[in-house]
């Protein structure tokens, strides 16, 4: 009997299938991915010197149930890397409708984002943004680099709710839904 090491397979066929696939221009990606809308978030976590890091997102995404666990994603040019190591705490705040605003400052370089914002710290000191319709206090689980991002897999250990309408993000833009 044969034995195959399956982890090797699959990342030889991964790569054998990267080498196969055409040139895909990173701008019409970029357009047909943004034809998926998502709803917005701002990713909390403590940084250096107890200072906070907030980072808005929209790569994130529900991945298990049993157990709790949440995925997003992280540009690898980031200055907040080391904030999202293996069993270090973070939260994802999920904007409502009315906090455009917020997601814009968390999108730009401040240097201080949370500037004029108002947030709690929970008992591991993350900040949890006051006015969003949910704070999912989470652990990082798992990280793996893929391409130019790093994909953080993360343990929902608590969270609160508040549901309102959501902040929409759809073809390069904030949107909302119609009732």
């Amino acid at each position: 009997m044969t034995s195959v090491n399956t982890a090797n397979v699959a990342v030889e066929n991964s790569t054998a299938a990267a080498n196969l696939a055409p040139s895909i221009d990173p701008r019409e990606l970029r357009d047909a991915l943004g034809l998926f809308a998502t709803g917005v978030t701002v990713v909390t976590a403590p940084g250096a010197d107890s200072q906070p890091i907030g980072i808005t997102a929209n790569s994130f995404s529900s991945l298990s149930l049993e157990p709790p666990l949440v995925l997003w994603s992280l540009a690898m040019r980031s200055p907040n890397l080391d904030a999202f190591e293996e069993g270090k705490p973070f939260a994802i705040n999920i904007l409502q409708r009315e906090q455009e605003a917020l997601a814009l400052q968390f999108a730009r370089p401040l240097e201080d984002k949370f500037h004029n914002v108002s947030y709690e710290l929970n008992s591991r000191q993350v900040p949890l943004l006051q006015g969003a319709q949910a704070q999912l206090e989470c652990t990082v689980e798992f990280t793996r680099v893929l391409g130019d991002h790093l994909l953080i897999v993360g343990r929902v250990d608590a969270m609160n709710t508040e549901p309102s309408e959501p902040l929409l993000f759809y073809r390069g833009a904030f949107a909302q839904l119609e009732n």
